[in-house]
């Protein structure tokens, strides 16, 4: 099992990365709330890892912190919950936001997540609960601050933060609206994908 990667950032893609690890590239996955903090490309990082072992494919999962990996990891235990869905949940919200809706059984948060809906939202609080009893919000919670820019700006951040958010589960046309309604001159992919993702959340 790899639980902790340290390298060069080669790539950033949402919700892909590419890492260098003494010559080795390793391709991971991560939610939102992972590539806000994450650095410049060609800067160095570490990352924590979960590892997903398939009959047709082995997948590193990352995460900025112990926490969102944690996180992760109750979030793939519980029925019906992939990978995929676990990343969507925590890209529409940071860990302190999914840990305050549990704690009030908040369905109209959930069900604003793409491929959650209001049965499988409450179904969640509910298994979530007992779960989620020795977790506690962050006081002062922070509000995640935008990403460091650098490595090059993306010629259409736009398009690449429309790309992104149907690889989290948006519909096309719900992804394109989102970002059109926000998209600024100046604005990196990422800043755009998290204010999409606030005004749908």
């Amino acid at each position: 099992m790899i639980g902790r990667l340290s390298g060069v950032l080669l790539e950033k893609q949402p919700p892909h990365i590419l890492l260098d690890v003494q010559g080795v590239g390793y391709e991971l996955d991560a939610p939102m709330s992972t590539f806000y903090q994450l650095p410049a490309l060609g800067e160095k990082v570490t990352l924590h890892t979960h590892m997903v072992v398939r009959e047709d494919a082995q997948l590193l999962y990352a995460f900025s912190d112990k926490r969102g990996r944690d996180l992760f990891r109750e979030l793939i235990r519980l029925n019906g919950v992939g990978p995929k869905l676990a990343l969507a949940l925590m890209s529409g919200m940071d860990v302190d936001e999914l840990v305050m809706a549990v704690q009030h059984q908040d369905v109209s948060a959930l069900v604003k997540i793409p491929g959650v809906g209001k049965k499988t939202a409450e179904r969640l609080l509910i298994e979530l609960r007992d779960r989620f009893k020795a977790w506690e919000a962050a006081p002062g919670a922070i509000t995640l601050a935008g990403p460091v820019v650098g490595g090059g700006v993306p010629v259409k951040p736009s398009a690449d933060a429309v790309s992104a958010l149907i690889a989290l589960g948006y519909k096309p046309q719900e992804a394109s609206k989102a970002v059109a309604a926000i998209d600024k001159d100046g604005l990196s992919s990422e800043e755009l994908i998290r204010r999409a993702l606030k005004g749908m959340v």
